[in-house]
């Protein structure tokens, strides 16, 4: 074997341990230190920032929007009702309309959801927020503005048998502000002020 050849082998041989060894501490032992610190130290978030009721059974994610629908798919007025999604809540399919505001099917949808909340929380089409008549650019958007949920505060209020005046106080209590304190807008975590809901007032109607 000449010595350009034994060279060749040799570098090859270097090569095809260097590979083996990044595989190794890159491929596997990374992958294997982060899972570990992320399930240690983030459980929740790394496990996808899941949400369970009494019975500890998964019923959203905190990250993710969902519908609050009954079995006609019907708004359920006990409830907060999200944000439209482009998506219907499907986590597989996010994604927006991409409709521009001269778009005659985006004029439409905006048309038929102001019809549809003005008839569900009886208030002029001049007083519902932009995010109750459009989508967000991800279809899964999981908040509303406090100003959407305040338009709601009183049917739901009614619905449950409580005061306005407390239901409010659990909007505000959910309300969070912009991240870093300027980025975005004050928002509401709709599934997290429901659960709330059920929290505080299945009690109260059980007692009457």
């Amino acid at each position: 074997m000449n010595l350009s050849l034994r060279r060749g082998m040799r570098s090859l041989s270097v090569a095809a341990r260097m590979l083996a060894a990044f595989t190794l501490v890159l491929g596997l032992g990374y992958t294997l230190v982060m899972t570990g610190i992320g399930q240690t130290v983030f459980a929740a978030s790394a496990d996808g920032s899941l949400l369970r009721d009494e019975e500890d059974r998964v019923i959203g994610s905190r990250l993710l929007g969902q519908a609050f629908l009954d079995d006609q798919g019907a708004a359920l007025p006990e409830y907060f009702q999200p944000r439209p999604s482009a998506a219907d809540y499907d986590g597989a399919a996010s994604g927006g309309s991409n409709w521009g505001p001269e778009n005659e099917e985006f004029i439409e949808s905006v048309s038929a959801r102001a019809d549809d909340i003005q008839a569900l929380e009886g208030v002029p089409t001049d007083e519902i927020p932009a995010d109750a008549l459009t989508a967000s650019s991800s279809g899964l958007d999981p908040h509303i503005s406090p100003d959407y949920a305040a338009v709601q505060a009183a049917r739901v209020a009614e619905q449950r048998g409580v005061s306005l005046s407390d239901v409010t106080s659990l909007i505000q209590e959910h309300t969070a502000g912009p991240d870093l304190g300027f980025l975005g807008n004050e928002r509401v975590n709709v599934l997290e002020l429901n659960l709330a809901l059920d929290a505080n007032t299945t009690g109260d109607q059980e007692d009457e």
